[in-house]
């Protein structure tokens, strides 16, 4: 009797629930039919990397992608894991344009974090939704090459700009996506610590906005997705912008619209853009199934960058 019961309360919430559903199929469709075969780079980043429920459905929502016929490429940061176990060792970090000034001590921990705990943890939560990923770093099969990067800083207009030495922080200077793209032909999902390789051999911590851009190119994706802690764009009222072109953000950051922490994804966003990548997607990765709402259906949920 508790079995029939069971059996005819989901059968009521199966009825209730399937025209909704049902309309989201349909939705996404014509999306799932357009993308099929298509590679997206995804930037995986901010609290969405840190929250039990997001982690999770960030990986049931990259496993369904691969699932669906797209090819996801991840490229993951970390920052909050890196200042943790920085702070449990009592080394203080400092910020310049949102890079991490990395001294040999710092790079340790973070190649340790990046490359071990944090990346091995995101291939473990896909494979357990019945995805196949993969870790690999920028060292491997030679993905990621990179030089020393030396930031131009000018706070005061009044005054020149300095040229501030960040440490072992680097700039690719080139992607081999070999590797790459032999994972994705056997059906593996990567899943890429941005580290990178200098000539000699010297380890650098890269910004994962610019790997992510970078491979993006290489892969000539037809999507690059940044998952942020914001909705997307906003304009000066703070109303989100759902699709920016390349005259617009001119306009918005001569207007300080557009500043802070957010220029350097649109520069990002703008180079992928401006090198055969087809759009670009700053997304809230506070959402759930945030990724799955942009890219499947007719309104999206961030902001669609276009040239």
């Amino acid at each position: 009797m508790t079995f029939r019961s069971d059996i005819n309360y989901f059968s009521t919430e199966l009825i209730t629930m399937t025209p909704n559903v049902a309309d989201i199929l349909i939705e996404a469709l014509p999306y799932i039919r357009r993308f099929y075969g298509m590679t997206i780079v995804i930037k995986y980043g901010g609290h969405a990397m840190v929250d039990e429920q997001l982690k999770e459905d960030f990986a049931r929502d990259i496993t369904l992608l691969k699932f669906v016929g797209l090819n996801p490429v991840v490229v993951h940061g970390g920052g909050p894991q890196i200042n943790l176990v920085l702070d449990q060792m009592g080394i203080r970090s400092k910020f310049v344009r949102g890079m991490r000034l990395t001294d040999e001590a710092t790079m340790d921990v973070v190649e340790m974090v990046l490359g071990g705990k944090v990346n091995k943890e995101i291939v473990a939560q896909i494979n357990r939704q019945g995805g196949k990923a993969v870790g690999l770093s920028g060292k491997d099969g030679g993905l990621i090459s990179a030089k020393k990067l030396h930031i131009i800083y000018q706070e005061d207009m009044d005054k020149p700009p300095e040229i501030i030495d960040p440490g072992m922080v680097g700039d690719v200077t080139k992607i081999n996506p070999d590797i790459i793209n032999t994972m994705t032909v056997k059906g593996f999902i990567p899943i890429i610590a941005p580290v990178g390789v200098g000539d000699s051999g010297e380890t650098y911590n890269i910004n994962a906005d610019i790997v992510a851009s970078r491979i993006a190119i290489a892969l000539s994706a037809g999507r690059l997705v940044f998952l942020t802690d914001v909705d997307g764009v906003l304009d000066l009222e703070g109303d989100l912008i759902s699709s920016i072109d390349t005259e617009k953000i001119s306009k918005m950051v001569e207007d300080k619209a557009i500043s802070g922490g957010m220029i350097p994804k649109i520069e990002c966003a703008l180079r992928a853009l401006n090198n055969n990548v087809k759009k670009a997607h700053i997304i809230n990765g506070c959402k759930r199934h945030a990724l799955l709402l942009e890219l499947f259906t007719d309104k999206g949920i961030g902001t669609e960058v276009t040239t």
